[in-house]
């Protein structure tokens, strides 16, 4: 936890709380958390009981009896902009930036911070983006918009995100996306080595030197998609060069006696993503995995928010 003064906080589109978790540990108290589905608010209050968990639409969410905000963040979803979708933009019904914006002006936090995946960035979206960006600037904000590459901040996978991050404009906008780490992230042997024996395999010390590389990026699919796996043919290829089978995630860690290609379990893919071990995803594997997969590291989100809060309180 990020020590001295703490700093209110509003988050929509809360999913299994991987931003809510990383901009708490930067020092952020969050007013509430708005989720519409029931696994990730379960989840939220399993792990956070103290969280104001608001579970229902953001459409219908008012944020007006929200004071002094001095964070909005937001996860809105990725599929309108996604390359593993049609990429239908604001034409699509799951795009969110519209009420993001509404609550923006309802409440007019001191600080705006907004993540959604690479293909926001892509040439189709360049009108929509500056529409974003223009209404933003209305409603009186300097903003910052920055592809961030998570490994750069200690997460074992590469997982390419857009962020827009805005500061009001009676604020001096001293702020700056933090500076990337220098050390490399941990290898996806040494991270799960002890996972994939927790069940005494005796092939997991000889992977683990063989998962050299750090992940690709995880994925969490939708309700359209399948049962849990690791994404489509490119992924799994690069999967494979690491070891594991990604056509499939397992229940748990291999055995005495296995032999082949080992799969990760959730918990290990929380554990790329940046979770602690302590925080738990429920019971049911796919939900699990389509929380886990579309979750905002949340290691990015607290080297984010602590910037954020730096300039906040004019540093």
């Amino acid at each position: 936890m990020s020590r001295g003064v703490l700093h209110s906080s509003l988050e929509i589109c809360t999913g299994a709380g991987g931003q809510a978790l990383g901009l708490e540990q930067a020092g952020f108290r969050h007013q509430a958390l708005v989720e519409i589905e029931h696994h990730c608010c379960h989840t939220l209050k399993q792990n956070r009981p103290h969280w104001n968990v608001v579970c229902e639409d953001v459409a219908r969410f008012d944020a007006r009896s929200y004071e002094d905000i001095d964070l909005f963040a937001a996860g809105v979803p990725c599929p309108p902009f996604s390359k593993a979708g049609k990429q239908l933009g604001k034409h699509d019904e799951r795009d969110l930036f519209p009420q993001a914006l509404r609550i923006v002006g309802e409440i007019t936090p001191k600080a705006v911070m907004m993540e959604n995946v690479r293909g926001f960035l892509d040439t189709q979206f360049d009108d929509y983006r500056n529409e974003i960006l223009s209404t933003l600037h209305t409603l009186g904000y300097a903003t910052h918009i920055k592809l961030v590459v998570s490994s750069d901040y200690g997460v074992s996978q590469l997982r390419p995100r857009t962020i827009i991050v805005g500061i009001r404009k009676d604020i001096p906008d001293t702020f700056e996306f933090p500076t990337p780490w220098k050390k490399r992230p941990t290898s996806v042997g040494k991270l799960l080595v002890d996972l994939m024996a927790i069940n005494g395999w005796e092939g997991a010390a000889e992977w683990s030197k063989k998962a050299k590389g750090i992940a690709p990026t995880l994925v969490g699919g939708s309700k359209k998609h399948g049962g849990p796996d690791l994404g489509p043919s490119r992924a799994r290829a690069a999967w494979a060069k690491l070891g594991v089978d990604g056509t499939g995630v397992a229940n748990e860690a291999p055995h005495p006696g296995f032999e082949g290609v080992p799969r990760l379990t959730p918990r290990m893919m929380a554990r790329i993503q940046g979770f602690p071990d302590t925080w738990s995803f429920g019971g049911k594997k796919t939900a699990a995995c389509r929380m886990i997969g579309n979750a905002f590291p949340p290691p990015v989100a607290r080297a984010i928010g602590r910037k954020i809060k730096e300039c906040i309180d004019g540093r």
